[in-house]
């Protein structure tokens, strides 16, 4: 709206390859780096080759999207850069680095220094993705980097744990996104992760953000979905760690959660064979559902909402308005030309993805369980794969599993998990409790114990549903569904232990009383 439509006019500029005109056309929007990609295929020089590119006078042109355009009577030249021009640049690199590192502690203009600093940390990145340094000189770099990031954070000069897409620098102006290579470092993941994250055992608690990151990346390129959809393999990285940064730090509701839901929606692929019976396209909707199923949770639920008329609420009149919130945050995020993932689908598909990822982030409200369950039921004896209805509501129980799928983990897994949805809770009905709003019970700090939270929502959620979806694939019922069995027998267990030291405290009062009485 009110924009020129030149700014997305494409750009074309003319080299000289071996004598000959070639014509070189490529969007403003684009990186450096896929500039000097496209710069390298034209001129015949394999990918990934240092290059630099002069005009006919010899001078210098800079490669990026702003660089001048020239005529076929005025042609630029790629030139590749020798070995030992690049030695020259890495010393220079480290020289550079020393210096800033010498003068970081003695700076007082943070901002300038942050701006500085941050360029030279992406040029160091871009050296190590690009050039493949040895693996000695890679952890020196990281070690280099992770020592300034630390001064940056105890300086005050970056923002820990925000819940915003970007950071704002103090004049109050939004700072760019870089559009080179991501900032979370690249992880190669071991043979026995790999296996591990296909099952449902696997422990999610061991993992910093950027390993769950990288695990989710690995995720993607396995099922076959970079290929599928033509993603970028940098924009899936920014993507990623948008969607991370959208998570705001919740006891439950956070990115952990999130990653936790991913993975078990990988798992389930894998376990029931799902690349077989569906598409790749809903191999794409499913795992894209469970990333940004809870995005920018605030960590109070949709009751919370609607009692105390939030701002959410009254947007998305009462209708499911955390679910609607988080499908707004996940498609203003793939509104961004650097992390739209699906940008190289044709619109039509992409309207078709969209909604069906909508469809399945709708589906995780719980005050739909009964409604969705039903449908299930009445087509899982005659599923039929060929028949979209059909598909759709299993994919929508597929979601509503791996939300809510802690007590298949192993109790050591799962148990902490618990902890953190009563803290959430807690945290919530004592904020109702201030305000005057309804309280629900199993919520109430005073009411409800580990025991009562869980027993519940294990025998009549939980068990049904994943029961229902064992009739399609008996696979699951060993390791999905006995577990839950288990678990609900353990939490049964704990009850009686609860009751029974409720009751003796009960009778050592009564007996207190009456001696008191006889005296």
């Amino acid at each position: 709206m009110g924009s020129s439509s030149s700014s997305y006019d494409p750009k074309s500029i003319y080299l000289d390859v071996d004598g000959k005109v070639q014509k070189v056309v490529f969007s403003r929007h684009c990186s450096p780096c896929d500039i000097k990609e496209l710069l390298c295929s034209s001129s015949n020089i394999p990918r990934n080759t240092a290059i630099m590119m002069v005009d006919p006078d010899g001078a210098l042109v800079s490669i990026d999207p702003t660089m001048p355009t020239n005529s076929p009577n005025s042609l630029y030249k790629v030139v590749p850069l020798s070995t030992g021009q690049l030695g020259e640049k890495e010393d220079m690199f480290q020289n550079v680095l020393s210096q800033v590192a010498e003068q970081f502690s003695r700076a007082f203009r943070i901002n300038e220094l942050k701006t500085e600093v941050t360029n030279r940390l992406a040029m160091l990145e871009k050296r190590v993705e690009l050039e493949g340094l040895k693996v000695v000189e890679i952890e020196k770099c990281k070690n280099d980097l992770k020592k300034l990031r630390d001064e940056m954070t105890s300086r005050g000069g970056s923002r820990v744990n925000c819940p915003c897409k970007y950071n704002f620098s103090e004049d109050g102006k939004k700072l760019t996104p870089r559009r080179d290579v991501p900032s979370y470092p690249k992880y190669t993941l071991s043979q026995e992760t790999i296996e591990a994250l296909k099952k449902p055992t696997f422990d999610v608690w061991h993992w910093e953000h950027n390993e769950m990151l990288s695990c989710l990346e690995y995720m993607y390129h396995d099922l076959g979905l970079v290929k599928e959809f033509n993603m970028n393999p940098i924009t899936l990285k920014r993507w990623l760690l948008g969607i991370q940064e959208n998570y705001r730090s919740n006891p439950f509701h956070n990115f952990r959660h999130c990653f936790c839901v991913s993975q078990m929606m990988y798992g389930m692929i894998h376990l029931c064979n799902l690349q077989e019976k569906l598409t790749l396209t809903d191999m794409g909707i499913l795992m894209t559902a469970a990333v940004c199923h809870d995005l920018d949770h605030p960590g109070y639920n949709n009751t919370y909402q609607i009692n105390a008329r939030t701002e959410l609420a009254v947007r998305y009149n009462d209708i499911s308005p955390l679910e609607n919130h988080h499908c707004a945050v996940a498609f203003q995020i793939l509104s961004l030309p650097e992390c739209n993932i699906f940008a190289n689908v044709d619109p039509e598909a992409f309207k078709q993805i969209r909604q069906a990822v909508i469809t399945l982030i709708l589906a995780t409200d719980m005050a739909r369980h009964g409604e969705i369950l039903d449908s299930f039921k009445q087509k899982v004896d005659n599923f039929d794969f060929t028949n979209e209805e059909h598909v759709t509501c299993l994919k929508m129980v597929l979601i509503k599993c791996c939300d809510i799928s802690n007590e298949v983990r192993p109790t050591e897994v799962a148990e902490p998990w618990v902890d953190c949805l009563l803290e959430e809770y807690f945290m919530q009905s004592d904020r109702e409790k201030s305000e005057g709003l309804p309280v629900a019970p199993f919520m109430d700090r005073d009411k409800v114990t580990k025991p009562t939270a869980q027993i519940g929502f294990i025998k009549f959620v939980l068990i049904p549903m994943f029961e229902t979806v064992m009739k399609l694939f008996p696979q699951i019922e060993e390791i999905m569904v006995q577990p839950l069995r288990d678990s609900r027998d353990h939490y049964e267990e704990l009850k009686q232990i609860d009751d029974a030291m409720t009751e003796a405290q009960k009778k050592k009062t009564e007996n207190m009383s009456l001696g008191g009485k006889k005296k």
